[in-house]
């Protein structure tokens, strides 16, 4: 029995998707970068692990047109998102290869056909294009069924008077749960398939004679390349190219102040001078002083002008009423007098 007939199909799919996922990630990764500093690639931030999903696996090329153009659900804007998946065909196509010929080699004892790379990214490409609008469709309807159904529950009177922490936890909870299910079903799936696709290329490939030592030699060797100079020489230069064009390009993306917006200049303050703070502080408190006592003073003299007003116009109306009397009685006893 071979190690191909007890490898179930998803295991199969997990055991070749898996690792060239992150075989490509860091070649994709510079690319990415260096389009997000020339400023052809713009995320929304909420959706940015979401793309970076899309983004390592080799399956996601076509869905993420698919999902963008067909569906209308969009990641970002700028050129630089489909020619970074474009740029991705080649890099996932490699990874694909070196995988799936150490797990011929390795796990299935079968000697990896011509062309091994190129086949299954062809096949993943297709699969994933049919496959993954399909899961984004139909993890979205279940998460918003289980969010109406959660709701519901949640405003029955038994369950109304649930303080407001509670409440949202629960109802996080509770449809994350029923969503996080839906999506391992549906990921579950998808690798199924993936690996009864990967079944379709063993059935014509030839057992290895090789033993096990053999065939560890074999599969070790192909992460070797026959000329690792020439290897290390292409790898540093690249790296060194990628390099020099993002630091090149960084300043453009990076925000400058236009003329018109430049702050205002300000004049430099002077430290501050405990001492003559308190001095001046001391000064003011005497002026006050001064000033406090020159009003006081003001105020009494004015008090005492008053006063002394008063008794002048009280003598003034006493004298005018003793005046009055007199005059009175001369008048009171003129016609006495003439009887």
């Amino acid at each position: 029995m071979t190690g191909r007939e007890t490898m179930s199909s998803f295991k199969l799919g997990l055991s070749i998707l898996w690792p060239a996922c992150w075989t490509a990630l860091p070649i994709k990764m510079a690319f990415a970068v260096l389009f997000m500093a020339m400023g052809t690639i713009h995320l929304e931030t909420k959706l940015g692990i979401t793309f970076l999903m899309l983004l390592m696996s080799p399956v996601s090329v076509f869905a993420f047109f698919v999902i963008s153009l067909g569906i209308g659900f969009h990641f970002g804007e700028g050129t630089g998102l489909p020619l970074l998946f474009l740029v991705s065909i080649p890099i996932d196509i490699w990874a694909l290869g070196l995988v799936a010929r150490t797990v011929f080699l390795e796990r299935l004892r079968l000697e990896p056909p011509d062309s091994l790379g190129l086949a299954l990214w062809v096949r993943f490409a297709i699969a994933g294009a049919l496959y993954l609008p399909l899961l984004w469709a139909v993890e979205g309807g279940a998460t918003d069924l289980a969010r109406s159904i959660v709701k519901s529950i949640l405003d029955m009177d038994m369950l109304k008077s649930m303080p407001v922490a509670e409440r949202i936890g629960l109802e996080f909870t509770a449809w994350g749960s029923a969503s996080l299910l839906v999506l391992l079903a549906l990921t579950f799936i998808g690798l199924s398939i993936l690996g009864k696709l990967v079944e379709g290329k063993t059935t014509g490939a030839q057992p290895s004679g090789d033993s096990y030592q053999g065939l560890i030699s074999r599969w070790d060797m192909i992460r070797v390349p026959a000329d690792q100079s020439l290897m290390l020489t292409a790898f540093t230069a690249a790296g060194a190219v990628l390099s020099v064009l993002f630091w090149m390009v960084l300043p453009v993306s990076t925000p400058h102040p236009h003329e018109c917006c430049k702050p205002a200049s300000v004049a430099p303050v002077a430290p501050f001078d405990p001492q003559k703070s308190l001095s001046k502080g001391e000064k003011i408190l005497k002026d006050a002083e001064v000033k406090i006592a020159a009003l006081e003073q003001k105020t009494a003299e004015d008090e005492k002008d008053k006063q002394k007003g008063g008794k002048e116009k009280a003598g003034v109306k006493e004298s005018s009423a003793k005046g009055d009397g007199k005059a009175s009685q001369g008048t009171a006893g003129k016609p006495a007098a003439s009887k």
